[in-house]
């Protein structure tokens, strides 16, 4: 099927498609749509979780949640739009065809962008290996063989997921780092699938990744957290309770991050259960960003993060919460915090939605994440998905940092007064994951 274009498609004022009337067109042209006996429609959900009741005639009106934030007509009313004029129920707005389309076009540093493409792959190894040396190494089992050290096991693992090879395949890219001195011991296939394995590299992972974005912390003011999924090789079972029947399908790792709007930099992490709701990860979020040395001026989130206590978090740390709220909210007890935000909300809706808008960022991030490292884990156990995951992020930041340097001239500095950190115990593991 060939690919639309919405910039060279005009609607019926001769004008260039939005991405919403665009869906609109689709939801019309493949999908019922039925009208209900009091004047209303009810649309099917594009990706068909649902239906959405619809008014297209003196105030239109959609219960989707596109509506309920933006107050202005989305890809459904579109499609019911569309439909009734299609049956005759609503008069067709007439073409107006004076003034072309003109493409929406976004500027680009090519240059610089592809300079950053071509010496990422060694660059990434370079600032990863800086990162690795800030670890302490953790304490040796005194009854112990020859050790590998905590910073070999991270950039070896590290530079795994970075590759998307597998084990064996990737063997050939660490040899080459050893020979560039990189990494101080050559190890095998199975040592780095144990070491992933190992729940003792977790906390090292967190620490790194929050180092990483240690960089950017004069660019980034404004910050969006949210998060995501990583599907698995596990299936899983479980009853539906809305459809009374069992079901199957796969599991999935869910990361919560707070990501900054400008670079994409992910400023901490938190990998947890998959059912662990977004709300009560806000504080954790907010805490560890701003523990990392991060002026926190605004915040941008979607409204599974509204709650009372998070606004009164983010205003006591001198950041404005963008929190939509939902549409069986309440204005609340006069002169409240809630209140004043609830008023802004409703009644400065455009001003909220220009500052909202840059919470898309943080869904950029999960793109660029997945696409680079692919959206799925390989590992098996969940200590070794948990590892796999952050790893993803961590590479990620790596990569961020390198655009930085190149586009922002900032210095890639992780640990300012950084020094040689000698390792004084060992860390007990397999006997094929010991250096000789």
């Amino acid at each position: 099927m060939a690919t639309i274009n919405p910039y060279n498609m005009m609607n019926t004022c001769g004008c260039p498609m939005d991405i919403r009337e665009l869906h609109g067109l689709e939801i019309a042209a493949r999908s019922r749509i039925v009208r209900n006996d009091d004047g209303t429609f009810t649309v099917p959900s594009q990706t068909g979780a649902g239906t959405y009741r619809v008014n297209i005639w003196a105030s239109p009106s959609c219960t989707c949640p596109d509506f309920e934030l933006t107050q202005k007509p989305c890809k459904h009313i579109h499609a019911a739009q569309l439909m009734a004029e299609r049956e005759g129920l609503k008069p067709p707005a007439p073409i107006v065809v004076d003034e072309m389309p003109k493409r929406k076009s976004y500027k680009q540093n090519w240059p610089i962008y592809n300079l950053a493409q071509e010496t990422e792959k060694d660059r990434f190894q370079e600032l990863l290996f800086d990162l690795c040396q800030g670890i302490e190494e953790p304490p040796r089992h005194k009854k112990g063989g020859k050790r590998i050290w905590m910073k070999d096991m991270v950039f070896a693992s590290a530079f795994k997921v970075y590759s998307t090879f597998s084990g064996r395949r990737f063997m050939s890219d660490l040899r080459d780092s050893h020979k560039r001195g990189l990494l101080g011991y050559l190890m095998n296939p199975m040592t780095i699938m144990d070491i992933t394995d190992n729940a003792g590299i977790t906390p090292f992972l967190y620490q790194l990744i929050e180092r990483s974005a240690w960089p950017l912390r004069a660019i980034e003011t404004t910050f969006a957290p949210d998060s995501t999924g990583f599907s698995t090789s596990r299936f899983v079972r479980w009853f539906d309770e809305k459809y009374g029947k069992d079901r199957t399908g796969r599991a999935w790792v869910k990361a919560h991050v707070m990501t900054g709007v400008r670079t994409n930099i992910i400023t901490t992490a938190i990998v947890d259960h998959p059912s662990a709701h977004d709300a009560p990860l806000f504080p954790p979020l907010l805490a560890r960003t701003l523990a990392n040395g991060f002026t926190v001026n605004e915040i941008c989130a979607d409204k599974g993060y509204l709650s009372k206590d998070n606004l009164e978090l983010a205003v006591k740390h001198k950041a404005v919460p963008f929190i939509p709220f939902k549409s069986n909210s309440v204005p609340g007890e006069p002169g409240t915090l809630w209140e004043r935000l609830f008023g802004y909300f409703q009644f400065h809706r455009a001003d909220f939605l220009a500052k909202y808008h840059q919470r898309s960022n943080v869904e950029s991030t999960f793109s660029m994440v997945k696409a680079k490292f692919r959206d799925h884990v390989r590992s098996k156990s969940d200590t070794a998905m948990t590892n796999e995951v952050l790893l993803k992020l961590l590479c990620h930041n790596i990569v961020v940092v390198h655009q930085a340097i190149i586009e922002l001239g900032i210095e890639g500095t992780f640990w300012p007064d950084e020094t040689e950190v000698e390792p004084t115990d060992d860390l007990r593991f397999p006997a094929r994951a010991r250096s000789d």
